[in-house]
């Protein structure tokens, strides 16, 4: 669906940097201020920078403040210095898309991969050329993301954390550890899933059996959790744990990281970034081996822990004694 120039495209396109020879500004809904990067619109432009970079055309992207703040913004995009314009994926219309038109007079304005709702959208008649992905009376296209160039796979993580056990009272401190842990998740390079160990009937959004949850747990490079069963649950599926005790002094966190001899723990009064990278790296390197061990541990040492103590409180001939305190405490996991 190439265009010829409209009225709403008029001037002289492509005069802009001409002495420099050609230079593209490219944008999309990644660009503005109250638009939105997705996965998808990101991957099209990868791609769109893949065959400008192997024809040889020089180019810049604008992005959101709100999604890079550092930068380069529209507003450093000077006009003068570009021949094209070219905006990249999503649905042309409204009046962010629109305008470009009115910022970019001079160059020519190129929409690529995109939606056309509406062919009269004064944000599609402003184009001096519309390559469509999909758009009335015109077959569609493979979206750009599929074409992208592929890139490194990152490590999964899922994330269990927890703000509420009030019953630890003054030493709670699961507002700023859970603070912590997400503003340093949220500048590692991981995708990260956020999971709860809650189980529901009906609510799409948790699981309804153990087997459910221990099925997502399986397919995790690492578990990032500041709760005893998201602990205890990542090494049962084999999957190495980055754990922090939420409880100034250590409390039930601690004490299985103890019992099952896993050293990738972080007492909330050490919590720091640099904390944190020390045992991710361990966890993505030896805390994978590790980790596999203690799930050998736990399915072959069941008996270990203090279900056995309770079958023999409960059988006939034990009878109700006087109490028990710690009996039975089990050890499991080398």
């Amino acid at each position: 669906m190439a265009k010829p120039k409209t009225p709403e495209a008029a001037g002289t396109p492509g005069t802009a940097g001409v002495a420099g020879g050609p230079r593209a500004l490219l944008t999309g809904w990644f660009t503005f201020l109250h638009g939105e990067a997705t996965a998808g619109d990101v991957l099209a432009l990868e791609r769109v920078r893949e065959v400008l970079d192997r024809s040889g055309i020089p180019h810049d992207t604008a992005w959101s403040p709100g999604f890079r703040p550092d930068g380069p913004h529209l507003e450093d995009a000077d006009p003068a210095r570009y021949t094209h314009v070219v905006f990249v994926c999503g649905p042309l219309h409204g009046p962010q898309v629109a305008g470009l038109h009115e910022r970019y007079p001079d160059c020519v304005r190129v929409a690529v991969g995109v939606s056309v709702i509406d062919p009269g959208d004064p944000a599609v008649r402003g184009f001096h050329h519309v390559l469509p992905r999909d758009a009335e009376a015109v077959r569609p296209t493979a979206d750009l993301a599929a074409a992208a160039p592929a890139a490194p796979a990152a490590p999964v993580a899922g994330v269990i954390l927890t703000r509420g056990q009030g019953e630890y009272g003054g030493r709670r401190r699961h507002e700023e550890v859970a603070d912590r842990v997400t503003g340093w998740l949220a500048r590692t390079d991981c995708a990260r899933v956020e999971l709860d160990t809650r189980l529901a009937d009906g609510d799409w959004r948790l699981c309804g059996t153990p087997a459910q949850l221990q099925s997502v747990l399986a397919r995790l490079d690492v578990v990032v959790t500041d709760r005893l069963h998201g602990l205890v649950l990542a090494l049962r599926a084999g999957v190495p744990a980055l754990a922090v005790d939420p409880v100034a002094g250590g409390a039930k966190v601690t004490a299985q990281a103890r019992v099952h001899r896993w050293p990738a723990l972080v007492p909330a009064e050490r919590l720091t970034h640099e904390e944190l990278d020390r045992w991710w790296r361990w966890c993505l390197a030896e805390g994978r081996a590790a980790a596999r061990r203690r799930w050998h541990a736990f399915h072959h040492a069941s008996d270990r822990d203090q279900g056995g103590a309770l079958a023999r409180l409960l059988r006939p001939e034990t009878g109700t004694g006087s109490g028990t305190y710690g009996a039975g405490a089990g050890h499991a996991g080398r």
